[in-house]
């Protein structure tokens, strides 16, 4: 059975953004080359990503083209290399309707959708960020592991990456790694 993984940047008091608006919101990430190889290995190990609404319109407005941009880096040439090809599930209501290439619209029956997604051919499913996806997907308990990327700063504030949680979830660490720029990746596993 395919897996679902949250894939996200959170500060260390457990924020995925700030409460500031739009891209802006994130520019407390921390990044460094060794994190983005990292990630990217990661990356290359799945044929899948689920986005909420906004972080899926984020997504398709930069990494279509990214590789093609005369100032591309490396990341972005291998990351829209990969984008282009991975089949893409967004949770969305507003967006039913629409054509979208190579991507999955649900806008209701979460937890029959996901579950046949979950039981279908492929590889892991990661979340990126999308804070209103992972909200939704951890209230129907349908996550089934976390790779953390703790920032080191506090926001004080902003989108809580933990919501909607009604029953107690025990995890398992897996693997830790420290990267250059201070972020800690924590690897999770839910345990069932």
């Amino acid at each position: 059975m395919r897996k679902i993984v949250s894939f996200v940047h959170v500060s260390l008091d457990g924020f995925v953004a700030s409460a500031d608006a739009g891209m802006a919101s994130l520019g407390w990430i921390s990044l460094s080359a060794d994190l983005f190889e990292y990630v990217e290995q990661r990356v290359q190990q799945t044929d899948a990503a689920l986005y909420g609404r906004v972080t899926y319109e984020m997504m398709e407005s930069y990494w279509p083209t990214a590789a093609e941009q005369p100032d591309a880096s490396a990341h972005d040439r291998t990351h829209s290399r990969w984008y282009k090809t991975a089949r893409k599930i967004v949770l969305s209501k507003t967006l039913l309707g629409k054509n979208h290439p190579d991507t999955q619209i649900i806008g209701s029956n979460l937890s029959n959708e996901i579950n046949q997604i979950k039981q279908s051919a492929g590889s892991e499913i990661l979340i990126f960020g999308s804070p209103s996806a992972t909200h939704a997907l951890m209230a129907e308990n349908l996550i089934d592991e976390y790779w953390l990327f703790v920032n080191p700063v506090l926001l004080g504030g902003g989108i809580p990456l933990f919501k909607n949680i009604s029953d107690r979830t025990h995890l398992k660490l897996a693997k830790s790694k420290i990267f250059a720029s201070g972020v800690v990746c924590l690897h999770y596993e839910v345990k069932r």
